[in-house]
């Protein structure tokens, strides 16, 4: 059968180093650090005293402040991002077919301060269950999907994905299929994350997944050093318009780039450890580029993954080295969480509005807070670090890998007529 063409539309994005677009670009390029002292919630008692949080957004903006009071943080989040994309796409919701628009949202973990604070109270109470009606409904994980739906009568398909911190691309990967196969002419997409929380971070602590780089924040994040020691925990929202081409064509819409492939695959070893040769990681590269019809010297940019853990960082190089061969060596590779820490089922849409501007500013951001080689990873590749760098950017590849062996793998390039 004849696919349809996907392209994008629409870009939104509030992250720890922009609550817009424009901002996050500029934070970007110029290698700005999102981390800094946690000031959601007294952190002193804990390992890690730091992330990278939403700055200076106020949400009543956005929205009333009875309806915030509805929406845990992280649809609010999603709220804020998918506003500006949809401004961004010129979309006129009078005259496009609303059955035939859809939502597809990721979020890891949904509203995890809801559970946090309602489960929190109940326990410290007489045994009374009371609990806010609002409980259920601001917690779980499908709710943004549905808060997004509502707010713009988009009435096709509407569903959330749950894969980790691979949650935001799955999310798009299924927009995109939707599209490519007649189902929809429109969806919105991305996803978004609010887990810096004492239940977030005591969490993430106990698994000794974060960075403890407590006197020195803003280098904790150091994807590929000898010294890296764990992520960054981040939170945002990042959206995508994703539109079928000739609709998007017909109604003259900016298009900030063509999607052409993906891929999705399970690591099959560990509930939180990735295969240490990269196995699931090389498999999902290997099919989005089968996926899009393109052979690895097509790849000019790889957005990785790259958590600044110590197994995960090395794992991911692997599978670069298998997939692309002599051309890895050529493609410019960079870790855009060294800026904004690990935004988890929000990462994959963040990353992927990094790549698409990467790709339109002809300007690969860096991978900040590199100060020492690490002898597993291949010094000829070009990691990016430090400084950004210029360079033509024809094709793209983003990688997002989550907790359960969730890997995903999504390819963006220039709009060709």
């Amino acid at each position: 059968m004849n696919l349809r063409r996907v392209v994008v539309t629409g870009l939104g994005a509030l992250t720890p180093i922009g609550n817009t677009v424009p901002e996050f670009w500029d934070g970007l390029s110029n290698g700005v650090s999102g981390a800094a002292p946690i000031t959601r919630f007294d952190a002193s008692k804990f390992k890690t005293q730091f992330a990278c949080e939403v700055k200076n957004l106020d949400v009543l903006q956005f929205m009333d402040r009875k309806e915030s009071r509805k929406i845990d943080p992280y649809a609010q989040y999603a709220m804020v991002a998918v506003a500006e994309a949809m401004e961004d796409s010129g979309l006129d919701l009078e005259k496009i077919d609303l059955t035939r628009a859809g939502v597809i949202w990721g979020s890891g973990i949904g509203g995890l301060k809801t559970f946090q604070d309602e489960v929190t109270d109940f326990a410290g109470g007489d045994g009374t269950p009371r609990f806010n009606p609002f409980f259920i409904p601001k917690m779980i994980a499908d709710i943004a999907a549905g808060f997004i739906s509502i707010k713009y009568g988009f009435q096709g398909p509407n569903f959330a994905t749950v894969s980790a911190c691979a949650s935001a691309t799955n999310a798009l990967l299924d927009a995109f299929n939707y599209i490519r196969l007649g189902k929809a002419n429109v969806f919105i997409s991305g996803g978004s994350e609010a887990a810096v929380t004492e239940a977030g971070v005591g969490g993430f602590n106990a698994l000794k997944a974060l960075s403890q780089r407590n006197d020195d924040p803003k280098t904790a994040s150091r994807p590929f050093d000898k010294d890296r020691d764990g992520f960054v925990l981040g939170e945002g929202a990042g959206a995508l318009i994703l539109e079928e081409y000739e609709h998007a064509k017909a109604r003259g819409a900016k298009i900030y780039a063509e999607l052409i492939g993906g891929g999705m695959t399970g690591d099959a070893y560990h509930i939180t450890a990735p295969h240490p040769e990269g196995r699931g990681a090389a498999n999902v590269m290997k099919f989005a580029l089968e996926d899009a019809g393109l052979e690895p010297e097509a790849i000019d940019y790889i957005n990785v993954h790259g958590t600044s853990t110590p197994l995960g960082d090395l794992s991911e190089v692997k599978a670069i080295k298998k997939i692309f061969g002599d051309h890895a060596y050529k493609i410019n590779i960079s870790s855009t969480k060294s800026m904004t820490g690990h935004l988890l089922g929000a990462a994959g849409a963040v990353e992927a509005i990094a790549s698409i501007l990467a790709m339109r500013n002809s300007l690969i951001p860096p991978t900040i807070n590199h100060f020492s080689d690490d002898e597993e990873v291949d010094e000829k590749l070009n990691l990016t670090f430090n400084k950004a760098q210029k360079r033509e950017v024809n094709v793209v590849l983003s990688n997002t890998f989550g907790f359960g062996g969730h890997n995903c793998s999504i390819i963006f390039r220039k709009i060709a007529e």
